[in-house]
């Protein structure tokens, strides 16, 4: 399971959730924030397809309500199911104050290639602030929980590290800080 290889090796990542699988499994949601990784909302049902402002709302809400019963956390991260921005969540998403997250590095795990195609594709693109998209539902995941047991090892030797979406967001604005200051009389 994808939490056991970041807690072997003490690295978080952010899991952005379907709600009828936090309905579903609540106990792995709380688990995922208690390791001290971030949890999102990814909609209720992974629809890419344009949706309604109702359909966005039930969608986005319902998973924030589950976010929360399962977790004691509120989060305001959302990531469109198949990166659409344009059919409605995602407008629906920022409306509600949402950070829409999207991905730089795709090794399109979904497709379930090779442990070994799935590392080379992200360790071939790795660059600092890089998100890597990768997948623990909807079918075997054990490719990818294979590949990033390589992945993470590799990546720490090279001198990277690991944080949830919010740390980097958090890095980031500490970044413009420092470059707006410097620029100051």
């Amino acid at each position: 399971m994808i939490l056991e290889v970041l807690h072997k090796h003490n690295a978080v990542a952010t899991f952005f959730c379907l709600g009828a699988n936090l309905r579903e499994y609540p106990e792995i949601a709380k688990r995922v924030v208690q390791a001290g990784n971030a949890i999102g909302n990814h909609t209720w049902h992974h629809y890419s397809h344009n949706v309604t402002e109702k359909t966005a709302s039930d969608e986005i809400d319902n998973t924030g309500v589950h976010i929360y019963r399962s977790t004691g956390a509120k989060s305001f991260l959302f990531r469109p199911p198949g990166g659409r921005l344009n059919n409605g969540l995602a407008d629906y998403a920022k409306k509600k104050n949402y950070v829409v997250v999207m991905w730089s590095i795709d090794p399109k795990d979904f497709l379930q290639p090779p442990a070994a195609a799935i590392a080379r594709s992200v360790l071939s693109q790795a660059t600092s602030g890089a998100i890597v998209l990768l997948h623990d539902g909807g079918g075997n995941r054990q490719q990818t929980v294979e590949a990033l047991s390589a992945i993470i090892p590799q990546l720490k030797q090279q001198g990277y590290r690991f944080v949830t979406v919010p740390q980097l967001l958090q890095m980031q604005a500490g970044q413009k800080q420092r470059i707006t200051d410097q620029k100051s009389p």
